[in-house]
This record gives C-alpha cells, structure tokens and sequence, in this order.
C-alpha cells in the first residue's frame, strides 16, 4: 500500500467536500479581548473574534493572570508527574475544594481536559459497573459518545431532549438494573438547553443516575456561575457533574463533580486519569482564581446574555438567518459546507471579523454554520460592524436571507 497516496487522498476528498479544516494563526492581546493578531501569508492583521469559547474573557482577566504569575514563580512550570506519583500539587488539592464548594458536592476531580474528563468517567462507570445500561442523548458531544463505546456497557440512545422517548427505553428495564442517563445542559451547536429536572423526575422514578456534561454552561449561569442546574436548584439532583475550566474559566482543564465515593471511584479505576501527567500549577491557580472571580461577579453573566441578546436582535433586524434558543450561543445558518467556508474567508480577508465554519461532522451535512459567541466585551459598534460585513457577504454569496424583523 502506498500510505502517503492514501493520506493525501483522505485530505483532498475533505478539501473537495469543503469540510478540511484551516486553522487560523492568532495571538491574542492580553487586556485587549477580543481583539487579536492574525498572521497571514500577506502579513499581519488585528481581528475582531466572534468564536472564542472564553465566553467571558476570563482567559485574560488580571486576577486569574496574576495568580498564575506567583504559582509558576512559586512552583516552576509544570507539575512534575502523574496524580499519582508526584504530580499532586497543593494547588491542585485547592481547585478541587473550590470546585466542589462551587457545585455545593462532597468532591471534585480534575482531569487535562472537558474532553478526557468525559471520556474517563463514562468509560470507568460503563466498564465497572456490571449489568450497566448507558442511555445518550442523540446529540451528545464526541468525548461523551467516545466514553461510552469504550465502557462497552450496553447503551441506548434516546432522541434529542425527548422524554417520552427517554421514559419509553427506561421503561424497559428492570428498576434494579443500573442504569445512566447521560446529557448535556447546553448544547453547543445549537445552544438549546436540556429539561434537567424532568430528567432528574424520571432518573428517581426509575432508579437511574444521572450525568450532566455542564461544559458550555458553568461560569455562564447560576448565581455563582456553577450552571443551568445551579441556576434551576437541581445540581443535589445530580449523580456527577461533568464540567470544563476551558471555557466560561477561561483557562484550561475539565472536571467532575459529586459525591466522595464516586469521585474517588473515578480517581482509583479512571485510566485516563491514573496515567495522565497533572495540569501544571500554575493552570490549577489560574482556573481557582477565574471560579472565585466569576462566583462573586454576576454582572459579567448579566453583560454576556445582554449581549447575544442584542447581537440576535441586530440579525433579526439585517434578514441573516440564525437559530433561536435560549443561551449565549448565536448560529448563523448556511446550509452548505462550500459556502459556509467561503462565508468565513470573506468575513476575515475582507473585513477582519473571525468567525470559524462550522461543517460535518461537527454538525451534520446541510446544517454548517457561522457560530457566533459574543462575550461582554464585545460593543455595540462591533455588532453593527460585523452585521454589516455580514451583509454584504450574504449578498455576495447569494445565501438566503430571512425576512427581516
């Protein structure tokens, strides 16, 4: 076989399709988000970013900088090994306290990333528990998916934030089987928001646990920013909390959260967790200091919402299409993977707006997207930029446009 006739023809069937993936060369501008340099094969250029997943701007807040500064001075630059041998700093003992007390649970542990926190508790609980039935909303993030193949349990899975088809699979199974119920708060794509305490009434009817993947919602929402199930009363209803430090933190690493037994089953039987190299110090200090910053500011979560509020209606106002939902997450339709890239090429080599094209798989085929974050340093002047750009590449591209509100 000739292995580079091979990858280089995978790659020009993803160019041919539209669905290769170019990254775009940035450097953010600590204290100026969320303005960034772009590099280009023309030079440099200065961009508006539209696409962060630090919701907040958290990633440049001098609190969280400044406590990261003293770690690293403190401790050096990583952590020196696994949790196991070595590698527990006391840095890293302090997030799991502050995490724990955020989600108001006996415990927490962190893990590398949202992603491998996923992967190891889903594969850990799926894999140990016997007789063990996973049942998956159908639009669950990759590492939830991944997670659960891997625990090779059974599993089932229930159509999107439908609970009569839920209550229809649970209804099956005998009640003493264990049985999981995996979900997300917030999903990403199209920023619609899962009906967690009906969840939760069925998990009790028929003796499930539940698992909720927080990730696109902690530090967003809640009084304290632990969440939409802080923010409804219902995070004691939950059997593990599943959440990311990447995000609405602004930093990086993921985590779970929940009872002490659990937790510590996790931290005994999680290979992704056992063998992984703990996140550096000073990336503990940082997102410590980011939660205690964001659980004492909630202007910042009013500001946030404020802002994709009015970033929907100056859509609605211009005709481009999006999806309407009720978070922070603003999807502009395109409905073609083609357009949708030239959509955001034009958008950053002509107007200096960067907004990434979202196409399959991350969604499916004929739903690709523009997915708009706006955060609460994003202006209006900004907004009415961008839709104007945003305008004038509708018209270009001869997209479709919806009737204007």
């Amino acid at each position: 076989m000739n292995y580079e006739k091979f990858f280089a023809e995978q790659i020009s069937d993803l160019q041919d399709e539209g669905n290769y993936r170019v990254f775009a060369d940035l450097e953010r501008k600590a204290g100026n988000f969320p303005q960034a340099s772009n590099y280009r094969d023309s030079g440099v250029e200065e961009v508006t970013v539209w696409c962060s997943n630090d919701y907040l701007g958290m990633g440049q807040n001098e609190e969280v900088m400044a406590a990261m500064h003293e770690a690293l001075d403190k401790c050096g630059a990583g952590a020196g090994g696994t949790r196991n041998i070595s590698g527990t700093n006391h840095y890293h003992v302090l997030l799991e306290e502050e995490l724990a007390n955020l989600h108001k649970t006996e415990a927490a542990l962190i893990f590398t990333s949202g992603y491998v926190a996923n992967f190891t508790a889903l594969s850990t609980l799926g894999s140990k528990m016997p007789g063990m039935l996973v049942i998956s909303d159908e639009l669950n993030h990759n590492s939830m998916i991944e997670g659960i193949r891997l625990g090779r349990s059974d599993k089932t899975v229930f159509k999107h934030n439908d609970l009569e088809d839920l209550e229809r699979i649970l209804k099956e199974q005998p009640l003493d089987r264990p049985k999981m119920i995996a979900f997300e708060s917030v999903y990403s794509m199209d920023g619609d928001i899962a009906p967690i305490k009906e969840i939760c009434d069925l998990a009790d009817k028929y003796n499930a646990m539940t698992y909720i993947d927080e990730v696109h919602a902690v530090g967003l929402y809640g009084e304290h920013g632990a969440g939409v199930a802080e923010r409804e009363g219902l995070m004691d209803r939950l059997t593990v909390i599943q959440g990311t430090m990447a995000k609405g933190f602004g930093v990086v690493g993921g985590y779970i959260a929940g009872t002490k037994a659990m937790c510590d089953f996790i931290r005994s039987f999680g290979q992704g967790f056992i063998f992984s190299t703990s996140i550096p110090p000073a990336v503990a200090a940082g997102c410590r200091a980011s939660i205690q910053y964001v659980a004492k500011h909630n202007e910042i979560r009013v500001k946030h919402q404020a802002n994709a509020k009015m970033l929907r209606e100056k859509l609605d106002a211009a005709g481009i299409p999006h999806i309407e939902n009720p978070s922070h997450i603003v999807p502009v339709m395109v409905g073609d993977p083609v357009l949708c890239k030239q959509a955001s090429d034009m958008l950053m080599e002509q107007f200096n707006h960067y907004v990434q094209p979202i196409n399959y798989p991350t969604v499916p085929k004929g739903t690709e997207r523009l997915r708009f974050t706006p955060s609460p340093f994003h202006t209006e002047e900004m907004m009415d930029e961008l839709v104007s750009c945003l305008s004038k590449v509708w018209e270009t591209l001869s997209l479709q446009k919806a009737a204007a509100q």
